[in-house]
């Protein structure tokens, strides 16, 4: 599943591409791709002719603002993927399920295998609010809501949780998921399942710092494609950080800090990746 370096590398993609283009129409070829509307044609009203002003993010949720206050909202799921076209000549890949083509010229289409990922659009904030109601359960963004790390150390306290599956709660940080878990834990030394409220203020420090550096990182590398290349950017581009991992994918292999082996177990249904000798 991309997770927030992905997203944000096509978020800023997007910012180049799309920004300041109007949408002359909208077809929809998987009416599941839009499950949050009664209709597809519901769907189509709140964005047709409406002009894309900025794209946002929040986790894992791509946010295209309109000119007229609604919020065009792309999810890619599992395996989903947006592709940019010159025009409707230009062939379409399999499983495309939603085209935008723009009065300029060009088209932005959604490609989803799995069918997992979803687009909707939002009238705006609740009065009151920053979010949108839709979004209003996700966490804090770790690359947008900087905090210091004492601020941090609060919020996990409050929990008592393994350290990967709260890491991993959409509820409490927004845009990590299973691969930058493990990858952040490695970076702080910190095994998967030491509760999150058993921390030192040192051990605190080094998990938030770990956090921000590799995310950053990985969106600097245009995050991750593994084997299948599923993830892809809007050029059709895979990423490059893959390349960096060190605990992510790597079971037996040398751990890059200590040299004992990378071993893998099964953790909530998901393959963990850590070294056991290093990470406490």
């Amino acid at each position: 599943m991309p997770e927030l370096p992905e997203v944000e590398t096509i978020r800023r993609d997007l910012q180049g591409e799309v920004v300041g283009r109007k949408i002359k129409t909208v077809e929809v070829r998987n009416g599941r791709t839009v499950r949050r509307h009664a209709t597809a044609k519901q769907f189509r009203t709140c964005v047709e002719g409406k002009t894309i002003t900025a794209i946002d993010r929040a986790g894992k949720y791509l946010l295209l603002r309109l000119d007229d206050g609604y919020t065009l909202v792309v999810h890619l799921g599992m395996s989903g993927q947006l592709q940019r076209a010159k025009g409707p000549k230009e062939p379409k890949a399999p499983h495309t399920h939603a085209v935008f083509t723009f009065t300029q010229g060009g088209q932005l289409r959604f490609v989803d295998p799995r069918t997992f990922g979803e687009i909707f659009a939002s009238a705006g904030p609740e009065e009151g609010t920053e979010r949108l109601p839709e979004l209003a359960h996700l966490g804090f963004d770790p690359l947008e809501d900087v905090m210091s790390w004492e601020k941090f150390w609060v919020l996990l306290s409050s929990h008592k949780a393994g350290l990967k599956n709260l890491m991993m709660d959409q509820e409490f940080v927004a845009g990590i998921g299973n691969m930058y878990a493990d990858e952040i834990l490695f970076a702080a030394g910190l095994r998967y399942d030491r509760l999150s409220n058993s921390l030192s203020s040192q051990e605190v420090r080094r998990l938030y710092r770990s956090m921000v550096e590799t995310l950053t990182e990985a969106v600097k590398r245009r995050g991750s494609s593994l084997a299948d290349e599923q993830y892809r950017d809007l050029f059709g581009e895979v990423g490059d950080y893959q390349g960096q991992h060190q605990a992510y994918d790597r079971e037996g292999q040398a751990c890059r800090r200590c040299r004992a082996t990378i071993v893998k177990v099964k953790s909530g249904g998901r393959s963990t990746y850590f070294c056991d000798h290093c990470q406490v």
